[in-house]
C-alpha cells in the first residue's frame, strides 16, 4: 500500500482547486500491478470539475487496463473522506466488491472499506440484462 499512498499524496499536490482549496489525490493499482493516479481538477462552473478518482480511472483506462485491485484516496481534511457517490459507482465499474479502498488524511489518519461497503446495491452490468 505504500506505493499507492506515495502516489496519491504526490499527485494531490498537482490538484487544481482554486475555488474550494480542497485538494484530493487518488491512486489505483490495476490488475497488472501498475499504479495510476489522479487529482481533482476544479472549474469555475463547479459541476464541470473532475474528481481525483475519476482522473485515476481515466488514466488507467487510457493505458488499456480495466480492473482495479485496490485504491487509496487522500485529502486535506480532519477525517478520511470517502469517494463521492458518482466516484463510488465509477470505482465499482472496474473493481469487485472486495476491493479495498483506503481513505486518508494528510495527517496520516486512515480508514479502509471495501467497494461493497462503500456502495451497497451498486448498479452493475447484470442489471442491464433482461428481456428489454
Amino acid at each position: 500500500m505504500d506505493e499507492l499512498k506515495q502516489a496519491a499524496v504526490a499527485v494531490r499536490e498537482n490538484a487544481h482547486a482554486p475555488y474550494s482549496n480542497f485538494k484530493v489525490g487518488a491512486a489505483l493499482r490495476a490488475a497488472d500491478g501498475t499504479v495510476f493516479s489522479g487529482c481533482n481538477v476544479e472549474n469555475v462552473a463547479y459541476p464541470e470539475g473532475t474528481c481525483a478518482e475519476a482522473g485515476a480511472i481515466a488514466a488507467m483506462v487510457a493505458a488499456g487496463q480495466r480492473q482495479i485491485l485496490e485504491a487509496y484516496v487522500v485529502a486535506g481534511s480532519p477525517m478520511p473522506v470517502p469517494p463521492c457517490g458518482g466516484c463510488r459507482q465509477k470505482l465499482a465499474e472496474f473493481g469487485a466488491g472486495d476491493v479495498r479502498v483506503t481513505m486518508a488524511t494528510t495527517k496520516g489518519v486512515e480508514q479502509v472499506m471495501t467497494l461493497a461497503e462503500l456502495l451497497p446495491g451498486a448498479f452493475v452490468a447484470a442489471h442491464m440484462d433482461g428481456d428489454a
